[in-house]
């Protein structure tokens, strides 16, 4: 893939509008060039994923980089989004880092001091 990448980004030089891969009329790549070139309908059928959808990677590849902690405005970046808001929406945490939160919670909870007044005495103090 990156001899492919290099080649591309010789090709279009320093232009900072060119896009780097175009559909075959040498516009932006379509939802249906992809599709056909991909034989989407002929790969996800074979292997029983009929509900899947392309647009379903999109999400998966967000979360996966957030999870692996790249900032959410680097990945409105990535993802050519206007908004930290629409990235959000793309990002769907796993059981296992719900869980992980959760835990977090109790240790930080448990590792904090009890006030030395009762809770009621503390919030009127406020």
């Amino acid at each position: 893939m990156r001899p492919l990448v290099a080649q591309r980004l010789l090709a279009v030089g320093h232009d900072p509008d060119a896009r780097l891969f175009t559909g075959p009329r040498g516009g932006r790549i379509t939802t249906a060039v992809l599709r056909d070139a991909t034989h989407w309908d002929e790969v996800v059928a074979e292997f029983g994923y009929e509900h899947l959808r392309r647009h379903s990677l999109r999400h998966t590849g967000l979360t996966w980089m957030a999870d692996a902690g790249i900032p959410l405005h680097v990945l409105r970046m990535i993802a050519g989004h206007g908004s930290l808001r629409t990235t959000q929406r793309y990002l769907h945490p796993d059981l296992r880092a719900l869980h992980a939160a959760g835990t977090s919670l109790s240790a930080h909870l448990r590792s904090a001091s009890v006030p030395s007044k009762p809770l009621a005495a503390t919030l009127q103090a406020l």
